[in-house]
């Protein structure tokens, strides 16, 4: 520090000091030299501002960024997007308050985007003097970051239909334009076939797979390429072949594609497209199994793929492979559940004195599982027959199994002879049971509409739990709903069913159904009158019912992929004629015996039946015999001639018969045990009044036909 006197009139009587840092000039060189250097450079826009926002200083690459037109404050009065504010106001807050901005990314001049820095320049005693500003333009990786967040966001659309056509369809949608211009998937044929492909990788010996989905950014798949349903060659086990393998995304340049096809001019034409300055391949590879290939390909861009491109690429494949794998999953699982019901569930179609019976059943498709659905046709005493339909509640194996315990259930019952309102009771009791051992909380439940029709009355009664009402087309064309009071579903407990009656004349048509079809679109609302009016359609233009079925089904408006089991059982009922009846009634008299085997071989001739006359005059004597000595009178022999012969011996008493083994010194017992060899079927059966033991004899093939009714 140097002090000196002042000199000259402005300065009489004054002092001039002088300081130099003890380092010299040297530090004030370097911080000219840094700013020189920073407003040199092009690479980076630079510009500093004073504290009102005006440019003091700028380089060349601020000036080249400014837009053509704009001033020298164009960079300040750039709109910012949503939410972050002008460039102005950030850099008003940066002065302001010294917190500095980094790489707020800014658009301009349409879909440019800038990436700016801003910070606040304090002078040497630390008072602020203005803000300095670094402007980039990230317009590429801008847009790099917007694809990927966008294919990302696109492959959560991958296996929505659990369809692994579908999957490959969505991953094309996604590669094409996330990765590249054309992307292609290819199928082995257990994937195609709907087999679960094995464990491991297949080698060079594996079958051709086939190509399944294209995707052209143009919207047109080059014609010399290979086309979707075509097989595609197998590639020989190369080094980058291997690393398909693993799982691995290998990147692929048109001299390495070549060299793995072989150099094969008519390969290389099938599967190098014009252009193409760069592939990715990668394997739909999940838990051990190999579903297939996907491929992308570069043809209208020469930048090549980079570590982001690799990592998407995987990432898409696995989220494919991932879905294909659940949808093979629940293919699995919907196969083996339609599998199981329909072992389950009888014969379509059958024949029975009482009617003639046809049923359909149509499980659900897409992401839904096969519900519980079942209908059921099987033949009571007496030639009458049952007619169950019923739907569970819920879809899956649980569901298939559940039917599968209450058929068993409805078909015991029924053989018990129960009326319909006793026998929805004790399945209501049994689902009450089920639902208590079931491991899960869930309810079971189930509807179920059980109806009874006798050919000889013709009379059909029936009960509901809480089912859809069946339909009936008369024979003169008329159709109406009958109108069943349903009770509560299956499983509920502690309330009764009500019994619904009718007489059905010979020739009408009933349909039993489950409610997916009448589930209509809420835009028609037409689902029972829609049905009742096919029905009437169908059955007054003489359909087979073999065929009304499927036709009913085809005009449900989601036939083609259900969300819910369809069934339908048809039924033409059928009435035995008067000339194949007989009734007698007998007082409680030991005569009896010898009246009823007299009138019995009296009406057998009359028929034409002398081959089982003596087995049936055995029949009746013992049965009549039991019934004199442990009921008493009044005594009802019926006979009823169809496809069998049918035996009845009613009485008043309540007591249940009992087959059993007489002992060798034992002198009676031995009635119902020739009963039971004389006859095809037995049974017995109780009534508001007493009870009615029966029995089926078969008849030759060769008698006269019955009259048809």
């Amino acid at each position: 520090m140097d002090v000196l006197p002042a000199r000259g009139d402005a300065a009489r009587g004054g002092t001039l000091v002088v300081t130099v840092r003890p380092d010299g000039p040297a530090g004030w060189d370097q911080d000219t030299a840094f700013a020189r250097a920073v407003l040199s450079q092009d690479g980076i826009a630079v510009a500093e501002l004073d504290m009102d926002l005006r440019v003091v200083r700028a380089n060349a690459a601020y000036d080249a960024l400014r837009p053509e037109g704009c001033g020298e404050d164009w960079l300040r009065d750039l709109p910012g997007p949503g939410l972050r504010g002008t460039v102005r106001e950030f850099m008003a807050l940066v002065a302001q308050t010294g917190s500095p901005v980094i790489a707020a990314e800014y658009p301009f001049e349409g879909d440019r985007v800038l990436s700016l820095t801003c910070i606040r320049v304090d002078g040497p005693l630390g008072a602020p003097v203005g803000i300095a500003i670094a402007a980039i333009e990230v317009t590429e990786r801008y847009r790099a970051q917007q694809r990927l967040s966008t294919a990302y966001r696109n492959a959560f659309e991958i296996g929505g239909s659990l369809d692994v056509v579908h999957s490959a369809r969505d991953l094309v949608a996604v590669l094409v334009p996330a990765l590249g211009d054309l992307a292609c998937v290819d199928f082995p044929d257990d994937v195609l076939q709907g087999r679960d492909p094995p464990l491991g990788y297949p080698g060079a010996e594996a079958s051709a797979p086939r190509r399944v989905a294209v995707r052209s950014a143009d919207g047109v798949w080059p014609r010399e390429l290979v086309q979707v349903g075509e097989p595609t060659a197998v590639a020989s086990e190369s080094p980058e072949v291997s690393a398909l393998v693993v799982g691995e995304v290998i990147v692929v340049d048109p001299a390495l594609l070549r060299e793995i096809l072989g150099h094969d001019p008519e390969l290389i034409a099938r599967y190098l497209p014009e252009g193409m300055s760069g592939a990715l391949g990668c394997p739909l590879y999940h838990r051990g199994r190999f579903f297939g290939y996907a491929t992308v390909y570069r043809t209208h861009s020469p930048a090549p793929f980079d570590e982001a491109d690799v990592t998407l690429m995987r990432d898409l494949c696995h989220r494919a492979a991932l879905a294909i794998d659940h949808a093979f999953r629940f293919t699995r699982e919907h196969h083996t559940a339609v599998v199981l019901q329909q072992s389950l569930l009888p014969p379509s179609a059958t024949e029975s004195a009482a009617a003639e019976t046809s049923g359909t059943y149509l499980p659900a498709a897409g992401s839904v599982s096969v519900g519980g659905d079942w209908f059921d046709a099987f033949p009571l005493s007496s030639l009458r027959v049952a007619l169950v339909v019923g739907d569970v509640i819920g879809h899956g194996l649980r569901a298939t199994a559940t039917m599968a315990r209450l058929r068993t259930a409805v078909q015991t019952l029924a053989d018990l002879d129960l009326p319909p309102d006793e026998l929805l009771m004790r399945l209501d009791d049994l689902v009450q049971r089920m639902t208590a051992e079931a491991e899960e909380a869930d309810a079971l439940g189930a509807s179920c509409l059980f109806a009874l029709y006798d050919p000889v009355t013709r009379v059909c009664q029936m009960a509901s739990a809480g089912h859809p009402p069946p339909a009936v087309v008369l024979p003169d064309g008329s159709a109406t709903y009958l109108p069943v009071v349903p009770g509560p579903t299956l499983g509920v407990g502690d309330n009764p069913f009500e019994v619904f009656t009718t007489t059905l004349p010979p020739g009408s048509v009933l349909a039993l159904y489950t409610d997916g079809l009448v589930r209509r679109g809420h835009d028609t609302g037409d689902g029972e009158a829609g049905l009742l009016a096919s029905l009437a359609r169908l059955v007054r233009d003489g359909a087979p019912l073999d065929r009304i079925g499927p036709r009913l089904i085809a005009a449900h408006p989601a036939h083609e992929c259900p969300d819910d089991d369809v069934t339908l059982l048809l039924a033409r009922t059928r009435a035995v004629a008067e000339e194949s009846l007989a009734t007698w009634e007998y007082p409680a008299d030991p005569a009896a015996v010898h009246e009823a085997r007299a009138d019995v071989n009296a009406r057998l001739q009359a028929w034409g039946l002398d081959e089982p006359a003596f087995a049936t005059e055995l029949i009746v004597s013992e049965l009549v015999t039991n019934a004199l000595r442990h009921a008493g009178g009044p005594i009802v022999l019926r006979l009823i001639r169809d496809r069998v012969l049918v035996c009845e011996v009613s009485d008043p008493s309540n007591t249940q018969p009992r087959l059993r083994r007489a002992l060798n010194t034992e002198e009676g017992g031995r009635g119902l045990f020739l009963v039971a060899q004389l006859s095809t079927r037995w049974g017995c059966r109780y009534g508001a009044r007493g009870k009615t033991i029966w029995t089926e004899q078969a008849l030759p093939p060769s008698l006269p036909p019955l009259p048809a009714l």
